[in-house]
């Protein structure tokens, strides 16, 4: 499955799938803490999964990419 990442205001991105399905929201909650918030979709699946803190938005990727075995891309900039 495949993750697309768009930013959404400073200090947060929005995960939806090639569906369009919100998967979860990545927020910098305070300099060098990122947080994963699952959507409510994906909750129950992402319960067990880590939220954070993360030290980079690369880090909490990698571990969506990691529990889910997705692939997590920035969205294409116009």
């Amino acid at each position: 499955m495949d993750i697309i990442v768009t930013p959404t205001a400073l200090g947060a991105w929005n995960l939806v799938d090639l569906l369009g399905r919100h998967v979860a929201v990545v927020e910098q909650v305070e300099p060098g803490q990122y947080r994963i918030f699952p959507g409510e979709r994906v909750a129950a699946s992402m319960r067990a999964m880590k939220h954070g803190p993360f030290k980079t938005l690369d880090a909490a990727l990698e571990h969506i990419e990691t529990f889910t075995r997705s692939t997590c891309r920035l969205a294409p900039t116009d």
